[in-house]
């Protein structure tokens, strides 16, 4: 066993760890972030998606030891000053949560997705989330919601380069 620190939504955690420890059941089952789903642990299903230096990672197949010095966001980091993310609120009002066991992974891969693509195709969205299983929505809620917290973050500027120069 060694002792590492893991910074998880922003706050340092020492864990005692050994070797072979994969970051999901670190963070689940020694620092309690349930968000942080175990589903088929072999990296298909995407419910263990984390953020790691805003990287979106299936942390079930990563190394606990390896986060170490990283930047690890859960999507229960998603939430600053007791305000719901964009994303969660628009989860929320497009009903893409059923049963909720993917919600964490898909809201984590999609936050990745509009960090880099503020303004995404919806078959940018489906590319993003197409590592994250789902059983429950078929999908269609899940990318409305996502599209729908693109446009909240970056709304449209009402006038497009094309007409402005014509």
């Amino acid at each position: 066993m060694s002792q590492i620190v893991l910074k998880v939504n922003g706050t340092p955690f020492q864990v005692d760890l050994s070797p072979s420890d994969t970051l999901a059941r670190v963070l689940r089952e020694r620092l309690g972030f349930t968000d942080v789903k175990n589903g088929c642990e072999r990296g298909e299903c995407g419910s263990c998606t984390v953020l790691i230096d805003g990287r979106a990672v299936v942390s079930c197949l990563m190394l606990a030891v390896k986060a170490e010095g990283r930047e690890i966001t859960t999507a229960r980091g998603l939430a600053q000053g007791g305000r719901l993310h964009a994303l969660q609120r628009k989860f929320i009002e497009h009903d893409a949560i059923q049963c909720g066991y993917c919600t964490p992974g898909m809201l984590m891969s999609a936050k990745a997705l509009l960090d880099t693509h503020p303004n995404p195709s919806e078959e940018e969205i489906r590319i993003a989330i197409s590592g994250n299983i789902c059983r429950c929505t078929g999908y269609q809620q899940i990318v409305e919601a996502i599209a729908a917290a693109a446009i909240e973050e970056n709304p449209p500027t009402g006038c497009d380069r094309e007409s402005a120069d014509e």
